[in-house]
């Protein structure tokens, strides 16, 4: 990691044969060339292998059994060469300038060690717009991360000193996992934001992993449950309580949709609108 402007590019990926060869191009196109890619195939069985075959000049290639994508990417990390760390999900792509850009906008502002673009939507192959509460944000933007994710793996790139200090991706989350690493990268330091649309997000396919678990937010709680335990200030506490209680009232309403899961959220509500309470009574770091 000697040379300051080299990034590794980490493609996760599973049975996404076709979509990862997108991906793969759209790093190829890049009007920036400092780069490696990584391909980290998580047990697919599908022919993956047949387009990596392909490309094995141009990239570095490992597999793994399936563990998820938490896993996959830290693999990555793990073998990456580069200053900076650029993620890219397979079902997604980039424009050609995205790197470019990206690199100019952190060499602007030396001291951003993480910095992300806006981004376009594709569902079922037609443009959407973002929901409000998607909006991205640019600063220190730790308690606007708190209600779900609004820092894009595929958009992102981040200094590998962040993960020497926050740590990687909670291999024990199925889902959710970006939402936890931003919370702890957040808290920590400023978040760039580069104005321009410069990745494509698509979705709509049916293993996308949020269409595979029911109730996110038993995964957001968990990692908010995380990062209580973390040195907040006053008011992140405050604003971290408030939104366990949000998110546990809205899955506690929920399970009556799914009443074959066990009744765990009722007693763990009450327990945090109690904290709250007290905490309104007696604020402490």
């Amino acid at each position: 990691m000697d040379d300051p402007g080299k990034i590794s590019v980490l493609i996760p990926t599973y049975n996404r044969a076709e979509l990862l060869e997108r991906a793969i191009k759209s790093v190829l196109a890049q009007t920036y060339h400092n780069y490696e890619i990584i391909v980290i195939d998580d047990g697919s069985t599908d022919n993956t292998q047949q387009i990596i075959h392909r490309y094995r000049h141009k990239l570095r290639y490992f597999s793994q059994l399936h563990r998820g994508v938490s896993a996959a990417r830290n693999l990555g990390l793990e073998k990456s060469t580069g200053t900076w760390v650029a993620f890219l999900d397979s079902d997604d792509y980039w424009l050609p300038t995205k790197l470019e850009r990206q690199m100019q906008f952190l060499q602007q502002q030396p001291h951003l060690m993480i910095a992300q673009t806006e981004e376009q939507w594709i569902r079922h192959g037609v443009p959407v717009n973002p929901m409000k509460k998607h909006q991205k944000y640019g600063g220190w933007i730790f308690e606007k991360c708190l209600p779900l994710c609004i820092i894009s793996p595929s958009a992102v790139i981040v200094h590998q000193k962040i993960f020497n200090d926050v740590g990687v991706f909670d291999e024990s989350f199925p889902v959710c996992e970006d939402y936890d690493l931003w919370l702890r990268v957040a808290l920590k330091y400023e978040i760039g934001l580069l104005p321009e649309k410069l990745i494509v997000k698509t979705g709509g396919h049916a293993d996308q992993l949020s269409h595979k678990y029911w109730g996110m937010d038993r995964y957001r709680v968990r990692a908010l449950e995380k990062i209580l335990q973390e040195n907040l200030t006053p008011s992140q506490r405050l604003a971290v309580l408030q939104e366990i209680v949000r998110k546990l009232t809205i899955l506690t309403n929920g399970r009556a949709k799914h009443p074959q899961l066990p009744n765990i959220y009722q007693p763990k509500l009450i327990d945090y609108q109690q904290r709250l309470e007290q905490y309104y009574a007696n604020p402490s770091p």
